[in-house]
C-alpha cells in the first residue's frame, strides 16, 4: 500500500470544525483508519469511530480502485489539539492482535492546533447621515495580516494594518444599508466578528397597483428587504379583518423576506380595492399597500371594438364623398370636349364668306 494524498496540518479556532483527507492505492485495495494522540504527554494514540466524542466525529470511506477516507470534527474544543494519523493496510493478517510482528501499516500524520476564539467587540454608530462599523479584537496568539468587510459575498473595504480595530464607513440612513456585515481579519487562521444593522421591515410592493381580468386569478405582491428577516406577515383588506389562508378564495404564500397573495376567480364588486401587507421581525413591524382593479373580460375588447367603429366611420365617408364628386367631374369633361367644336365650325364659316366677297 502507499499514500496518493496525505492529511495536512491546519491551526483552527474553538467552536470551528476541520477537515482531514487521506487516499491510499494498492493491491488489495488498502484499509484506511484514523487514530489520534493528544498533547498531554501520558495520552497514548486511540482509533477513532464514526460517532465518536459524542458524535462530533464524522469519517466517510470509499473503497473503489482505490481507498479514500475523509475525516471531520465540528465544534472544536482546545482538547482536539493533537497528532491525527492516517494509517493503510492491505496485509491480509492487519487486523490480527496475536500476529502484530506481521502486521504492517504505512501511516501519515498531521498536527490541528486548535487556539481560544479571541472576542470580537462590534458597534455601529451615526454620525452626520453616515454609519461607522466598528470592530475591536482582544488580544490574539496569531498575528494580524490584514483587514476585509465583507457584506454577502462582496468584498466591500480591504488592507494590510495590523491593528486590532478595524472600521468601516457607510454613506446614508440605517434603513438603506440593514444587514449582517463581517469584519474579517486575516491570518492562520483567520477570524471573523459580524456587526448587525438591523431595523423595522421597509415593505415595498412589487407593484403599487395591479390589474386583473374578472374570473382570473389575482396575484399581490410584497417584498422587506431590510434585516432581520421578516417573521410573520399579514394581509387584510381595507376596513376587514386579516385575511387567512386557505379562506375562500385567498391563498397566501410566505417565504423569509416576501410575501404573496393570490385571488382566486377575481370578482369586480367584490375584490376591487386596497390591499394591505404588514411585516413583523424583532425589531418592529412595517406594511405597504397595493390597489387592486378588477377589469371585466370584454373590457380587453373595447379597444379592438373602437377601431373598427372608427375605420367604419372613415369609410362611409370616403364612399359618400365619392358619390358626390363624380357626376360634377363627368359634366366639367362634356363641356370642354364641346367647345373646340363650335369654335372650329366658326373659323371655317368665316373663312368661306371671305373667299366669296373676294370674288
Amino acid at each position: 500500500a502507499g499514500f496518493i494524498k496525505s492529511p495536512l496540518s491546519q491551526r483552527r479556532l474553538t467552536q470551528d470544525s476541520v477537515e482531514l483527507y487521506c487516499e491510499a492505492i494498492g493491491n488489495p485495495i488498502p484499509e484506511i483508519q484514523w487514530w489520534f494522540e493528544g498533547n498531554d504527554p501520558n495520552e497514548t494514540s486511540a482509533q477513532l469511530w464514526d460517532g465518536a466524542w459524542q458524535d462530533r466525529v464524522k469519517i466517510n470511506a470509499t473503497y473503489n480502485l482505490h481507498s479514500t477516507s475523509t475525516i471531520s470534527i465540528s465544534n472544536l474544543t482546545t482538547e482536539d489539539s493533537g497528532m491525527y494519523e492516517c494509517r493503510a493496510s492491505n496485509d491480509p493478517d492487519r487486523n490480527h492482535l496475536s500476529k502484530s510482528p506481521k502486521v504492517k501499516w504505512i501511516r501519515s500524520q498531521a498536527n490541528v492546533f486548535v487556539i481560544e476564539r479571541p472576542d470580537i467587540k462590534a458597534q455601529v454608530t451615526g454620525v452626520a447621515g453616515k454609519l461607522i462599523l466598528t470592530c475591536n479584537m482582544s488580544a490574539s496568539t496569531t498575528a494580524i495580516e490584514g483587514h476585509e468587510w465583507v457584506h454577502g459575498e462582496k468584498v466591500l473595504q480591504t488592507d494590510s494594518e495590523s491593528s486590532s480595530v478595524t472600521s468601516y464607513t457607510i454613506e446614508g440612513k440605517m434603513e438603506e444599508h440593514s444587514g449582517l456585515y463581517e469584519c474579517v481579519y486575516k491570518g492562520n487562521p483567520v477570524v471573523k466578528g459580524q456587526v448587525n444593522i438591523s431595523v423595522p421591515p421597509q415593505v415595498v410592493p412589487y407593484k403599487k397597483s395591479e390589474h386583473g381580468n374578472e374570473g382570473d386569478t389575482g396575484v399581490l405582491t410584497c417584498k422587506s428587504p431590510s434585516f432581520p428577516p421578516v417573521s410573520s406577515w399579514v394581509w387584510y383588506k381595507n376596513g376587514q379583518e386579516p385575511i387567512v389562508n386557505g379562506s375562500g378564495r385567498y391563498i397566501i404564500k410566505s417565504s423569509g423576506n416576501k410575501t404573496e397573495l393570490r385571488i382566486l376567480k377575481l370578482n369586480i364588486e367584490e375584490d376591487t380595492g386596497d390591499y394591505h401587507c404588514n411585516a413583523t421581525n424583532s425589531q418592529g413591524y412595517g406594511g405597504a399597500t397595493v390597489n387592486l382593479r378588477v377589469r371585466s373580460r370584454l373590457a380587453a375588447l373595447w379597444p379592438f371594438l373602437g377601431i373598427v367603429a372608427e375605420v367604419l366611420v372613415l369609410v362611409t365617408i370616403i364612399f359618400i364623398y365619392e358619390k358626390r364628386r363624380k357626376p360634377d367631374e363627368v359634366l366639367d369633361d362634356d363641356d370642354g370636349g364641346s367647345a373646340p367644336l363650335k369654335s372650329n365650325a366658326t373659323n371655317h364659316k368665316d373663312k368661306n364668306i371671305r373667299q366669296r366677297n373676294a370674288n
